[in-house]
């Protein structure tokens, strides 16, 4: 794993330790020799793990659509600054550039990121690890909410166990890189084998 997709939310109205967390995140990214992908702002989440890479001397690449490549939005010091046309386009960039994908917490927009890539790795779109992080319980209710579709039928239990989540950047990142992804598993949802 060369490249890390981050995704995160870009609201400052949030607690500092979810601030710290997203700058360490990013620091742990760099010191690893870990490209950075996001979405490309310098507000909230975002800016932060984008700022904690740069500090720690980092490649950071930016996705970003024309109506957030705004001052007030986009950060101006990234390695580069991809603009792709919409959403759906931004989207496909940020998976064709990554090699495992990161969830800080965030709002729709993360949660939406997320599920697509759990989404594509059930249908074996791609093999790439997928992880949590964390931070002040955050994704406890849906982690909680995961464990009872795999309980009802809706998610196979070894989709579940493949999505890493740690409350530490150094211990999710290397909880991805023992990933395995659930091929058996994949076979059995689209019904191969």
């Amino acid at each position: 794993m060369q490249s890390v997709c981050v995704f995160c939310g870009s609201s400052d109205s949030v607690h500092s330790d979810y601030l710290a967390a997203a700058r360490e995140m990013g620091r742990t990214l760099a010191k690893r020799g870990l490209r950075l992908i996001y979405g490309g702002g310098k507000t909230g989440l975002m800016g932060a793990v984008a700022d904690g890479a740069l500090e720690a001397k980092g490649e950071v690449i930016g996705v970003i659509i024309p109506s957030m490549h705004t001052v007030s939005l986009a950060h101006a010091s990234l390695t580069r600054m991809d603009v792709t046309a919409d959403m759906h386009a931004r989207k496909a960039r940020m998976h064709e550039l990554a090699e495992g994908y990161i969830a800080l917490p965030g709002g729709f927009g993360t949660f939406d990121e997320l599920f697509e890539a759990l989404t594509w790795s059930q249908i074996g779109a791609h093999e790439k690890p997928i992880g949590l992080l964390n931070v002040k319980n955050y994704y406890v209710p849906l982690l909680a909410a995961l464990d009872h579709a795999v309980e009802e039928g809706f998610i196979f239990r070894e989709h579940r166990e493949a999505l890493c989540c740690e409350v530490e950047p150094e211990a999710l990142l290397d909880a991805m890189a023992n990933h395995r992804h659930p091929h058996e598993a994949v076979k059995r949802w689209m019904r191969e084998g």
